[in-house]
């Protein structure tokens, strides 16, 4: 990797794959699976990514939550700049990855708000 401001790119698609689908969760599974990683349950109402919108605007902090319309990630640790480890459900070829996010174009939220 080089800097910080490539690094979301460089790893995308790569990472450390920490799982697959969750049992239970649908084919597109971010939103179901973001819910099981804070929540420790499926909550059926958030396996759409949007809905995750509907939670209070917040500054970025471990534990708060990236969404947008179409895709949903936990934030766990701030790396610089506006990029993070995220905990990222359905990141890419069906599985759940740890591995660096920008934060550009999404929206951060406060699950527990």
């Amino acid at each position: 990797m080089t800097d910080t401001g490539s690094a979301a790119t460089a790893v995308n698609i790569s990472g450390v794959r920490v799982g697959g689908r969750p049992a239970g969760c649908p084919s597109s599974f971010c939103g179901c699976g973001a819910a099981l990683r804070v929540f420790g349950r499926i909550v059926p109402e958030l396996n759409l990514a949007s809905n995750w919108l509907r939670f209070p605007r917040t500054s970025p902090a471990p534990g708060m939550v990236a969404a947008r319309r179409g895709h949903v990630f936990i934030l766990e640790q701030h790396l610089g700049r506006d990029v993070w480890m995220a905990y990222d459900s359905n990141s890419g070829g069906h599985a759940t990855r740890m591995h660096a996010r920008s934060l550009r174009g999404y929206t951060v939220v406060n699950p527990r708000g």
